[in-house]
């Protein structure tokens, strides 16, 4: 790998890893990586207001790293961030991520 694809990578991997380094932000991604779910249901797991779980989804949408599908009314988000996923199975073990509600 040259240097500029390095470097490139090296910035993607960092923007990704800030993203999610916050505590609401890492448990959504553990919440989504057991199943696609609407900012309502991921309202009930943080206990967090809604609006500020709609601001961390933007942040962590913003990224790349989940995207939303509307169903109806509402959003259905997921994880769409393949590098994402793989940071999350080497951190946490599967019985350690939130129970499938």
């Amino acid at each position: 790998m040259d240097k500029e694809k390095y470097r490139d990578k090296l910035s993607k991997t960092a923007e990704i890893l800030k993203a999610i380094g916050h505590p609401a932000r890492l448990c959504i991604i553990c919440k989504l990586m057991c199943k696609d779910c609407n900012v309502s249901t991921m309202q009930n797991c943080l206990d967090l207001p809604q609006s500020t779980v709609s601001q961390h989804l933007a942040i962590l949408k913003s990224r790349g790293i989940i995207e939303g599908k509307r169903k109806g009314v509402e959003v259905i988000y997921s994880i769409a961030n393949e590098d994402v996923k793989k940071i999350i199975n080497a951190l946490f073990e599967p019985e350690e991520l939130p129970a499938d509600e």
